[in-house]
């Protein structure tokens, strides 16, 4: 039996958990978010579903008249509510994962997890290799979101 700097067995939760933290704290969940996010918005699925749910969304106050009594959070919670429901989201972040998350798997993700897992469960053994480097991407400021489409955003906050 492999003996892990631990002592837990392999497939243990706490070691499951003490390596997945260890991930974050090498802040690889944050390099791979930056990496999904800086992609994300120039993918056809993306593009698709923002229409699909501006559309939805327009689609439906076509139907409401403003008036200084409507009230806004009612709207807003329904018009969440009936998007959720309609399961264009699920479709959709289903196609945004397999354009710009499946790529990266096998090819940016798993050697980082990899190496920083070995040099977890076997400190200094791996200090040999250099680090590998972090793929570089640019990152875009919030600023550069564009305002068209924030209902895809805004259904997803409380």
């Amino acid at each position: 039996m492999i003996s892990f700097p631990s002592g837990l067995p392999p497939g243990d939760p706490q070691l499951v958990s003490m390596i997945v933290n260890h991930l974050k704290t090498q802040g690889l969940f944050d390099q791979f978010r930056r990496d999904c996010l800086a992609d994300v918005d120039t993918k056809p699925a993306y593009l698709n579903l923002k229409q699909r749910v501006d559309n939805f969304v327009s689609n439906h106050l076509s139907n409401h008249t403003w008036s200084p009594h409507l009230n806004k959070n009612q709207l807003r919670n329904n018009i969440r509510q009936l998007v959720l429901q309609s399961g264009m989201l699920e479709q959709g972040v289903d196609r945004i994962v397999a354009q710009v998350v499946d790529p990266k798997i096998n090819h940016i993700f798993r050697p980082q997890v990899e190496r920083v897992v070995r040099e977890f469960l076997s400190p200094g053994s791996c200090s040999e290799e250099p680090p590998a480097p972090l793929p570089s991407t640019e990152t875009k400021p919030d600023s550069s979101i564009p305002e068209q489409g924030t209902h895809i955003v805004s259904l997803y906050q409380p």
